[in-house]
């Protein structure tokens, strides 16, 4: 069997420790509605806890990096803190004193994890800037970028309620700089293990038709949730 090249070019060591994970992450069917995505595109995904990120990168062979809260990609401190409190206990609504035991265990492994993953750091102050500055080189490199903006206080929703706006702002910004990029609303169905991706849209044509971030953003999110409940 031919031997297939990892373009996401990662390390040795992380690639050996995706392989370890494929016990518990089975093989994703990737679903394209219409045409394929290009490299150099802006998937906006459902996030489905874990499993829409570990999809993406133990399965699909593309050049593609992820957007992902800064606590997780940051030290093991700041990790463990995150992961309990807000992941498990805020956002899957586990017992605070069960997520501290479990992240014991959890977190040294994730922590492994990110350091490999070349994730791209998002904030909610001043330093969202560098997060933008960083997607459009990543794109220029020729990588898609994923961002998981849905609102997830309430938890993981199969449908979907609302997204936040920021990740637009990449959109922008790639714009003003001649990069209109194909937006791509995608889903990921963890019943059935199938990750599915609408029609590529130019930004362009998105910001022609609805005008504001709010009706782009309404827009995606329709379609996001199309995807999950049709296909």
């Amino acid at each position: 069997m031919k031997k297939v090249k990892d373009v996401k070019n990662r390390k040795a060591w992380f690639r050996l420790y995706k392989k370890m994970m494929h016990g518990r992450y089975k093989p994703t069917n990737f679903v394209y509605v219409g045409e394929d995505f290009k490299d150099g595109s802006f998937i906006i995904s459902n996030h489905e806890g874990t499993d829409a990120p570990m999809a993406l990168e133990i399965w699909m062979n593309r050049k593609i990096t992820m957007l992902g809260a800064a606590e997780m990609n940051s030290g093991f401190m700041q990790m463990y803190k995150y992961q309990t409190r807000v992941y498990y206990h805020e956002k899957k609504g586990w017992n605070l004193h069960l997520a501290r035991l479990f992240c014991l265990l959890a977190t040294p492994l994730t922590n492994l994890f990110y350091k490999g993953l070349n994730l791209i750091s998002t904030y909610k102050d001043y330093r969202f800037l560098e997060t933008i500055k960083n997607c459009i080189s990543a794109i220029e490199k020729g990588q898609s970028i994923v961002v998981f903006p849905e609102v997830s206080e309430n938890g993981y929703q199969a449908h979907i309620e609302d997204l936040h706006l920021g990740f637009l702002l990449i959109a922008e910004k790639a714009y003003k700089k001649g990069l209109d990029l194909p937006i791509v609303p995608a889903y990921f169905k963890i019943k059935e293990n199938k990750y599915i991706f609408d029609n590529p849209i130019p930004y362009s044509k998105l910001l022609e038709e609805y005008k504001t971030r709010q009706a782009i953003s309404d827009y995606i999110l329709e379609r996001i949730n199309y995807l999950g409940e049709n296909y």
